[in-house]
């Protein structure tokens, strides 16, 4: 686990809003000007893997949305009716984004092997240039939104923001799909178009079971990696006067951990000191691990 120093790496909820409404800002006015641009390539060239990448661009504005809706949610505090906050509306989000990436595969896949399955791909008509064009400057714009995202959601540690960016990298890999599909097409190997199709359906449903199976782990109070419950332990038996570590459990929350542990110290001390150790190792544990939202720590006598 990267460890961090402070909330969002010292932001402030100022600066970590700013952000959330930028990278969604660029995600969907990208998406519109790209999807427009895309459509009006694939009608224009006669490409319905154009027209196709089109429509998946669209479903990238709603995907965005979703994704914006979530983590402004799961920033939301904590409350009376939800007195842990609201980390995992990122979850939710990212169940609702890899279903939109199930969907749209499963579509695109379905109209590609139909196309094939019937032999409708002999009667296409030949892509033009434009449809290509569209094609190699949906793949540099799409890889580029990727990474933005990417980089955005790794600092904000949002799971829906990270989920939005391979969104965006399943997209450039259907403008990769529409690339090599059109230049086939073009070469006369006509069937080339609907099998690239499928081929980016393959891709992109491979995308969405990783991102729902991630928001269902995170939703059941998954343990933390054993990498990452190594490192804990580490920290906490490094702190002077801990005995030994009895028990740990870790739970993900959304995208934060919930640790309960139990610590043995010297059964001579006083209340006072056994808790003042105590103090001190949910203090380091907590600063060392900025995913960590809490730490409950129990004290046994050695």
């Amino acid at each position: 686990m990267k460890k961090l120093s402070g909330d969002h790496e010292g932001k402030t909820a100022a600066e970590t809003e700013r952000i959330v409404n930028r990278v969604s800002a660029v995600g969907i006015l990208g998406n519109v000007v790209l999807s427009g641009f895309k459509l009006a390539a694939g009608v224009i060239g006669h490409s319905g893997a154009m027209v196709s990448d089109a429509i998946h661009s669209l479903s990238d504005v709603f995907a965005t949305l979703v994704a914006y809706i979530g983590v402004r949610l799961s920033r939301k505090k904590a409350d009376k009716e939800h007195p842990y906050g609201h980390e995992r509306m990122e979850c939710l989000a990212s169940m609702i984004l890899g279903n939109i990436l199930g969907c749209t595969g499963f579509l695109i896949g379905y109209t590609g092997l139909r196309t094939i399955l019937t032999g409708e791909s002999d009667r296409l008509a030949v892509p033009g240039r434009i449809a290509l064009l569209a094609a190699v400057i949906s793949i540099v714009v799409k890889e580029a939104m990727f990474w933005y995202t990417r980089y955005y959601a790794k600092k904000l540690r949002s799971d829906a923001f990270l989920a939005d960016a391979w969104h965006h990298r399943s997209d450039a890999l259907s403008s990769v799909g529409s690339l090599i599909g059109i230049g086939g097409a073009r070469m006369g190997i006509a069937v080339m178009e609907p099998l690239a199709s499928v081929g980016i359906a393959c891709c992109i449903l491979k995308v969405s079971y990783n991102i729902l199976q991630d928001a269902i782990s995170k939703v059941l109070d998954t343990a933390c990696p054993e990498e990452t419950e190594r490192e804990i332990r580490k920290v906490i038996l490094e702190v002077p006067g801990v005995c030994r570590l009895d028990k740990m459990r870790t739970r993900l929350f959304g995208n934060r951990i919930y640790i309960d542990a139990e610590i043995a110290v010297d059964g001579t001390l006083t209340l006072y000191d056994a808790h003042r150790i105590a103090e001190i190792v949910h203090d380091n544990v907590e600063r060392e691990f900025g995913e960590i939202k809490h730490i409950m720590i129990h004290v046994n006598p050695a």
